[in-house]
């Protein structure tokens, strides 16, 4: 396994409304999370940085050249976009494991996935129509969507290449100008796709990527008034401030925030099946995902056998180096990330939950530098405790038992967030009537994890508000319009000519 790359990394200067230029805000440094060795430090944006950035992306936004292209000649240039990802796939994936310590398996999906939400929002472009509403009167009435004009792209650290192509093609497939702002944590993939949107002939200034503190660059980016619209993934907390910041302007946001899923497992589930989706929904990523199935329920009458099953399939689990090809379980992204979730598990046992398995740092010399922690599995809680109702962000699952339907639809719907959940039973019209009752963004069914770009995803309840994806995420970025066309020749009568 060769595990030191010739892989260049992004040189460290940011993106400033398309000019590459040295940031002038406070030194970040992107750690390899495997064994703390320094990838790249930097300057981020400055508050000087994100105002120049704003005024080249007006610029480039009210230009005709840009504003007025159509949507199937803006489609052109996502599809160069995709174009560049795909050509570029294995060193975007080494540089996200580099940032974030995911395998490299994942990040390969996770740059394909780009490249395919490039794609997709091209296709929207190239199909778009307007409408002409139903005639009321004697006027032609129509339907239309028009840019917004600046819009800020706010993303988490767990998934940059993907959160980035979420929000950044939609918006400028309707025909906006982008500020990204990625996390400190893992600024540089950010980075090489802002090269990559250079090369593929985006117009100067319509892009920008300025890594920086969340008060100094996102506070910026949320309270300028040239900025339309923000689209945030990250923490509930965060969201929370910056939707409040952003009533005083009276602006749209959307906010992807945490989440504290329940999976529930029937009694007539495939075992199988469930153990395995079970283990994806929790484990994969290290558990760092929104989305992470974090609440376990078993219908009593299998909770035991389940249980034990589960148990000895997590101790299995391969924990090694993002780059070792057989790898399941790679380091979480910084050591006081880790200490952090370790933490919440020792208040949980604290307070009296039982240790089924995990619970540490893996032991020897491969793991002894990095922000490993095995995979966790807790019980002999309720769902009031502590560790059910906060969002834990790492390799961490707690089971409970139920008893029925009715009883595991309330638990599932008892906590504070919304954004997901899995079902498992052979039993469709109960798996049907459990999804629709669940109060949450999105439901799998005898699966976990499984997107698709062409499928709105968002959450409900504390997990945010707003929906990206499919092609109402392309209407997010747009204003619409009514316009009248008078039809009679005749004047108005109010006026009596």
């Amino acid at each position: 396994m060769k595990r030191d790359q010739d892989i260049d990394l992004p040189d460290g200067r940011i993106f400033v409304g398309g000019e590459w230029e040295a940031g002038n805000g406070a030194e970040i440094r992107s750690v390899f999370p495997a064994d703390g060795s320094l990838n790249r430090a930097l300057r981020g944006a400055s508050r000087e940085d994100g105002l120049r950035a704003i005024a080249r992306a007006k610029a480039a936004q009210a230009d005709p050249s840009w504003r007025g292209l159509k949507p199937h000649q803006r489609a052109r240039h996502l599809h160069a976009i995709a174009d560049g990802i795909e050509a570029n796939a294995a060193r975007i994936a080494f540089i996200q494991s580099r940032d974030t310590g995911k395998t490299l398996a994942e990040t390969r999906a996770l740059a394909a996935s780009a490249a395919g939400t490039f794609r997709y929002f091209a296709a929207v472009a190239e199909t778009w129509d307007e409408a002409l509403t139903a005639q009321r009167g004697e006027a032609l009435t129509m339907s239309v969507h028009e840019p917004l004009g600046l819009v800020a792209a706010i993303t988490p650290w767990n998934s940059p290449i993907a959160s980035d192509a979420q929000k950044v093609a939609p918006a400028l497939a309707a025909g906006n100008a982008v500020l990204l702002k990625p996390a400190s944590w893992s600024p540089l993939v950010s980075l090489e796709l802002a090269r990559i949107v250079e090369a593929a002939g985006l117009p100067k200034g319509l892009f920008s990527v300025l890594p920086g503190a969340g008060r100094e660059i996102g506070g910026l980016l949320v309270t300028h008034p040239d900025i339309a619209r923000v689209s945030f993934t990250g923490g509930t907390e965060t969201g929370r401030a910056l939707a409040r910041k952003a009533a005083e302007k009276l602006m749209p946001v959307s906010l992807e925030l945490g989440g504290k899923s329940p999976t529930i497992v029937f009694a007539d589930a495939d075992m199988e099946q469930a153990l395995a989706g079970v283990m994806f929904g929790v484990f994969s990523s290290t558990g760092q995902s929104c989305i992470a199935g974090a609440r376990l329920f078993v219908q009593r009458s299998v909770f035991d056998e389940f249980v034990g099953r589960l148990v000895e399939a997590t101790k299995r689990l391969k924990v090694g180096h993002p780059f070792d090809p057989e790898t399941q379980v790679a380091p979480m992204v910084r050591r006081e990330h880790r200490d952090g979730v370790a933490a919440m598990v020792s208040a949980a046992l604290a307070e009296g939950a039982t240790l089924l398995c995990g619970g540490a740092a893996p032991e020897g010399s491969d793991f002894e530098a990095g922000a490993y922690y095995l995979p966790t599995i807790l019980s002999g809680v309720t769902n009031e405790a502590r560790i059910c109702r906060e969002e834990v962000f790492g390799p961490v699952l707690v089971v409970m038992p139920f008893e029925d339907e009715a009883e595991v639809v309330s638990l599932g719907n008892d906590n504070e967030y919304g954004l997901a959940a899995g079902i498992w039973t052979r039993d469709f019209p109960k798996a049907w009537r459990v999804a629709r009752a669940l109060r949450t963004g999105t439901v799998w069914i005898n699966t976990y994890k499984q997107f698709s770009i062409s499928t709105p995803f968002g959450g409900e309840k504390e997990s945010g508000m707003g929906r990206e994806k499919g092609r109402a995420g392309m209407l997010a970025y747009m204003a619409q319009k009514a316009i009248y066309a008078d039809l009679s020749g005749a004047p108005l009568p109010w006026a009596r000519l």
